[in-house]
């Protein structure tokens, strides 16, 4: 099991916050894909989702894309929910299904362009 450390003073709190924040939101070439596996998210099927994420992405050979689990988003009407964190830049795809994840991994995260009806803009 992980030991988990006790921040003890501001120090210790900004050494996380130096660490962590550059990976939150990449400027860089690198992205970050967060799925939503809270209860609402896996009862609406993000596990399917985020299996077929790591799948795609492998199978498409691209580099730099960082698949992550997340708790509850707090948009549960919207789940299965994905965010992917793009050059200083927030998509967020609702309703996702392991079908849809092969545009998004196509379009989005290899070819730069968001899938708009796949968007909670989209849908609101």
């Amino acid at each position: 099991m992980k030991k988990v450390k006790k921040i003890k003073s501001l120090e210790d709190l900004n050494a996380i916050r130096d660490t962590t924040a550059p990976g939150l939101n990449p400027q860089d070439d690198s992205v970050r894909v967060v799925v939503g596996l809270a209860t609402c998210g896996v009862a609406a099927g993000a596990q399917n989702v985020f299996q077929a994420l790591h799948e795609k992405v492998a199978e498409e050979g691209l580099e730099n894309i960082h698949i992550v689990p997340t708790g509850c988003v707090g948009i549960c009407q919207f789940e299965p929910v994905v965010e992917v964190y793009m050059k200083g830049t927030r998509t967020t795809y609702v309703h996702m299904s392991a079908e849809k994840v092969n545009r998004v991994v196509r379009q989005h995260l290899r070819g730069g362009n968001v899938v708009a009806e796949f968007t909670i803009g989209a849908r609101v």
